[in-house]
């Protein structure tokens, strides 16, 4: 039987988990071992043609952390139209928000898991896609 991932996935994601980002290094130690309402992550996921920060499959959620560089993101829009038509709902921070206000971001993060948000939120420090039920058809390029 061949191997669920190539091994050139599974090298790429062991090296962004240990690429040095802070603010990830802070929410992993958040979301690691199901210490955030015992729900289990996993930290560079490869999913498609990307990879995730975080990822909670059994409530298939998707968690990014974004630097500058991913204001009005093309790219980011594309990875998220992708993530959605995978069943995967995307909740987007800021890495300064993790890094001064982790405790707002975790309890965003369990909002979403419970329930509490479940539509389409855009706002200036948050992003949350949520997951559509039927594919749209359109792709990104």
């Amino acid at each position: 039987m061949p191997p669920r991932r190539s091994p050139n996935h599974v090298a790429r994601a062991r090296r962004l988990r240990h690429g040095g980002n802070v603010a990830e290094a802070v929410l992993w130690n958040e979301l690691k071992a199901k210490k955030l309402g015992g729900h289990k992550f996993s930290r560079q996921v490869p999913l498609g043609p990307y990879y995730a920060d975080f990822v909670c499959r059994q409530a298939k959620l998707v968690i990014e952390l974004d630097g500058s560089q991913h204001v009005d993101s093309g790219y980011d829009k594309c990875r998220d139209e992708f993530m959605r038509a995978s069943g995967y709902s995307v909740l987007r921070f800021w890495s300064g928000d993790a890094l001064k206000n982790i405790g707002a971001v975790c309890e965003t993060i369990l909002a979403v898991l419970d329930g509490r948000l479940i539509g389409d939120i855009v706002s200036t420090d948050l992003k949350f896609v949520f997951a559509r039920t039927e594919q749209s058809g359109r792709e990104c390029k």
